[in-house]
């Protein structure tokens, strides 16, 4: 298997500009040594990292866990909450797509009644003396 530690590098050093994010919070989040964090990031040193540390800095910048992996291994990366099973991801998305157009449904009915109720107050008129 072919590694490509520059991939994981540009990988990271983007989603670091995207996130906002310094090396050295990276390392805090991840829990890994400010100084392996610099050597991906630059692509100094190409050694065996553990599945481990991939996986700590994935999920630090808001990634799948096996995100690092899949760019190392020339995969394409799951989204942070795919499982990587076809039918399982495509059904997560489907509920997804239903649960904001329930949210949408809601709001335009609370906008409905509002107007209802807006229409159904008594008109006050002055009164007849």
């Amino acid at each position: 298997m072919t590694e490509n530690w520059a991939a994981v590098a540009k990988a990271i050093n983007d989603r670091l500009a995207e996130l906002g994010m310094r090396q050295r919070e990276l390392a805090e989040r991840s829990q890994v040594s400010q100084a392996i964090v610099r050597e991906l990031q630059r692509n100094t040193r190409n050694r065996q990292r553990s599945a481990r540390t991939l996986e700590a800095l994935s999920t630090a910048l808001e990634w799948h866990p096996d995100h690092l992996a899949a760019v190392l291994a020339g995969r394409t990366p799951l989204r942070p909450h795919d499982t990587g099973e076809p039918g399982i991801d495509e059904i997560r998305d489907r509920l997804g797509a239903i649960e904001d157009s329930l949210t949408t449904i809601t709001k335009q009915l609370a906008e409905m009644n509002a107007n209802l109720a807006a229409q159904a107050r008594p008109v006050s008129r002055p009164s007849k003396r």
